[in-house]
């Protein structure tokens, strides 16, 4: 008892730090209260991350752009998990300058950057203005239907 009572504070401060563990801890976020056609803004590691619920609409949209027409050329389907084509989620900093997108603006329903115009569609990718590159993907996964993980 008294060789553990002094082992364990030794391998406890082996242990990262709280806020360590935090700043990059998966997050989970139940998807039930959004309903179709909405979004969410969590942070994930201080970055804002949209959750957004598309509608059949917005997919059947996206899927009909000629791929090799947009700037960054990325199917819809490589953008979302299969089986949950409706739950699109991106982390939401614009990738000309590191701006916050503003949701459902913008001429193609999905984002739109007002400093500098940048447009993104429902899958978030690039359509018009100076962003170089579509809205990056977090790592995430399903962990149930109404449930995701992220990082």
């Amino acid at each position: 008892m008294g060789a553990a009572a002094f082992v364990w504070p030794l391998i406890s401060q082996m242990n990262p730090d709280a806020s360590t563990v935090a700043a990059g801890a998966p997050i989970e976020v139940d998807l039930t209260p959004i309903a179709s056609g909405q979004d969410i803004k969590v942070f994930w590691r201080g970055k804002p991350i949209y959750i957004m619920n598309r509608t059949k609409k917005q997919i059947d949209e996206a899927r009909a752009v000629p791929v090799a027409s947009l700037p960054d050329p990325e199917t819809d389907q490589a953008r979302v998990k299969e089986g949950h084509d409706n739950w699109l989620v991106v982390i939401g900093i614009c990738t000309h300058l590191g701006c916050i997108p503003i949701a459902h603006e913008g001429n193609y329903d999905g984002f739109f950057c007002p400093c500098h115009g940048s447009q993104y569609d429902s899958s978030g990718r690039i359509r018009q203005g100076p962003a170089p590159a579509n809205l990056p993907i977090p790592p995430y996964k399903f962990v149930s239907d109404t449930k995701v993980q992220i990082g």
